[in-house]
């Protein structure tokens, strides 16, 4: 069988899937949790519970303020102890109602049973209803608010629904994990969203390396029509959406254009199963799979973790930081984030935490640009990211954008075949922050 995979670009790190044959652990109920209100792109929830009140799990703690924006729910029981600014993995002030726990009690309707629910009943209207109510966002890293992304505008007609089991990233094994052992979740949850889309083809594409996830989700889709699962070739940025789009059906998502252009939606094999949850169990999004991991880590894990759980509590439970690491990453070494603050709280789009030593995140001291040209040749999205590095330098934003960095994703393919050992994505990611913010201030004039 031949493995698909993406056209341009790309590169093949060491994977260090360390943690793929440790089967998931709900990790224990934390004495304190503080929920972020921004944890999913656009604006953030304003909070509609103040101090002192009594929550639940799955009761709505932070409602939309704007067309893209999410309900965010309690995922605990007990007492509202402040709502008020604290920082987040960045170290960002940002909104975040803090409560103190106090038993476990699921609000009322929500169905905490581990038995699949098959039977998808509503309208395609309703189910759409229920998974915004549910405050479900992509969980692949971009947080996008999935009710939205369900909704394409009149004039873009959806054909395929692709879920993205691929996981590229290295070290991350969340959503591997989470299709060996909840395949049948993840199968009707691509049913429910093709039925909201109005779809007919359902193509589930995960990466060679989880040969058992494969299997399982072979195994889960059987029973029904238009569901078709592939194996993809083992390539970093498959699970990037525009590239597994080229892989599974050879459209290429126009510059500056969106998935839906080519009338694909992609959905993560985790936001899939949090919309069956929503829908067939009626449980809000308050937990997440997260794999803790690193070469300095005696034991990687993969952990159920309700959102808002201190970080601090969870590297406490791994046996606490060990001496040798340096940096704790939120995500995967490629496209993850440092974490600044270790009593930051989990959020929906939080995947993983990585340990890293001392001599994992050195840098070489950085060199001339020899012109060699492996940094284009990697790039997937057929940019000269040599190019951008110059003009971002030199501030030549209106360069910068005729050369369409904004259509760069940050993967971190460039900076790694560098030879020179020059920082290309902090420079190309700093560089295209800027232009976006003259794009977007030219569109509201």
């Amino acid at each position: 069988m031949k493995l698909k995979t993406f056209k341009m670009g790309g590169v093949h790190p060491a994977e260090n899937k360390l943690s793929r044959d440790v089967a998931i652990e709900t990790f224990p109920l934390p004495k304190k949790v503080a929920i972020s209100m921004a944890q999913h792109l656009g604006a953030p929830a304003t909070p509609v519970v103040q101090k002192g009140d009594t929550v639940k799990v799955g009761q709505v703690i932070g409602a939309p303020t704007g067309f893209v924006s999410g309900f965010v729910h309690s995922s605990v029981s007990g007492t509202v102890t402040a709502v008020e600014p604290r920082a987040d993995i960045a170290g960002n002030m940002v909104m975040h109602v803090c409560i103190d726990v106090e038993g476990d009690e699921y609000a009322e309707g929500i169905n905490t049973t581990d038995r699949v629910e098959r039977d998808i009943k509503g309208t395609a209207e309703q189910l759409l209803e229920k998974i915004k109510a549910a405050g479900i966002v992509g969980m692949g890293g971009a947080t996008f608010p999935t009710h939205i992304k369900l909704c394409p505008p009149k004039d873009k007609k959806a054909e395929y629904l692709i879920i993205n089991g691929a996981e590229c990233e290295p070290y991350v094994t969340a959503d591997d994990r989470l299709m060996r052992e909840h395949p049948h979740e993840v199968v009707l949850g691509a049913r429910i969203m093709a039925k909201v889309l109005g779809v007919e083809s359902i193509v589930i594409a995960v990466e060679e390396n989880k040969p058992e996830a494969y299997d399982a989700l072979c195994d889960a889709s059987l029973r029904y029509v238009g569901i078709e699962v592939i194996q993809m070739k083992k390539k970093y940025p498959q699970g990037g959406e525009k590239q597994l789009i080229d892989a599974v059906t050879g459209r290429r998502v126009p510059s500056g254009g969106l998935p839906i252009d080519t009338g694909c939606v992609v959905q993560n094999v985790a936001t899939s199963y949090a919309v069956y949850q929503a829908v067939q169990k009626n449980r809000p999004l308050t937990e997440r799979i997260m794999t803790v991991t690193g070469q300095c880590l005696e034991q990687p894990r993969n952990f159920r973790v309700r959102i808002g759980t201190p970080i601090s509590e969870i590297l406490a439970a791994v046996g606490g930081l060990p001496e040798d690491a340096v940096k704790v990453v939120s995500g995967g070494p490629m496209m993850g984030k440092a974490v600044a603050n270790l009593e930051a709280t989990t959020q929906k789009g939080s995947s993983c935490l990585l340990l890293l030593t001392a001599a994992q995140t050195a840098r070489t001291p950085e060199s001339v640009c020899i012109s060699c040209g492996k940094c284009s040749q990697a790039c997937p999205m057929g940019l000269e990211p040599w190019r951008l590095n110059r003009l971002g330098r030199a501030g030549n934003t209106d360069a910068l954008e005729e050369n369409k960095i904004y259509d760069c994703i940050e993967c971190g393919c460039c900076q790694s075949t560098c030879p020179a050992h020059i920082p290309l994505l902090d420079i190309v990611r700093s560089s295209k922050a800027d232009v976006m913010k003259i794009i977007r201030a030219r569109a509201q004039k």
